[in-house]
């Protein structure tokens, strides 16, 4: 019925010392700042976007993004600080509802609630008819639109009118600022056809009842 977001590719470099060089006295790099909206590199391969971050029940640094980003195990690096190396981890996909859950190193992160004009202080969801919701994505950054709400009565999707491309996957979607779901993908052409994205209020009641990690999640 619709296509998932493709993850763009980066082409990955190996940088040789030359033969003699000294090396020079290493410093620690600053933390990554990271919340939702931000870009994220998976697995030193694909960016995707961050959907949110906080903290889950048991106190861990937790986000979430697109499940079809990664699977379980695969790092993440900030793209806008990738000095800062690997600052989590993905611990499980829902491959069904298209979410996957991140824990961070809390050392490693500074996390909040505004990237861009995007500002997320609550949970909910979905969006309805005839709400204007707002994406915020690597790609695009923010782009808005008319909320079709869940038009297949699904309880797990809803439609709106935004542009995403490649490289929004996960990113936040938000009638003000309140986060109601994730992009996940598109119908037909990128910007001009539908996007479809996950239902949040469903995702965090399916992380609630998985228990774990993320369980308890509230954002930043």
């Amino acid at each position: 019925m619709f296509r998932k977001l493709e993850v763009a590719v980066l082409a990955v470099a190996a940088v040789l010392m030359p033969a003699g060089a000294q090396l020079g006295i290493a410093h620690a790099a600053a933390p990554a700042v990271l919340g939702g909206g931000s870009g994220i590199v998976v697995g030193d391969q694909g960016i995707c976007t961050l959907t949110t971050i906080g903290h889950d029940a048991a106190g861990r640094l937790v986000g979430l993004t697109a499940g079809h980003c990664s699977e379980a195990g695969t790092s993440v690096t900030a793209e806008a600080n990738r000095d800062a190396g690997v600052v989590g981890t993905f611990a499980y996909t829902n491959p069904e509802m298209d979410y996957a859950v991140i824990v961070f190193d809390p050392d490693s992160v500074v996390p909040v609630n505004r990237v861009g004009n995007t500002t997320i202080t609550a949970v909910g969801g979905p969006a309805q008819f005839p709400d204007i919701a707002c994406k915020q994505g690597y790609t695009t950054g923010q782009t808005c639109g008319l909320a079709y709400g869940d038009v297949f009565q699904t309880n797990n999707w809803a439609w709106t009118q935004i542009c995403v491309l490649p490289g929004d996957s996960g990113g936040p979607v938000v009638v003000g600022t309140t986060l109601v779901g994730m992009v996940n993908g598109y119908l037909y052409v990128p910007c001009l056809g539908p996007q479809l994205g996950g239902n949040m209020a469903a995702i965090i009641e399916d992380i609630d009842r998985r228990g774990g990690v993320g369980a308890g999640f509230r954002p930043i």
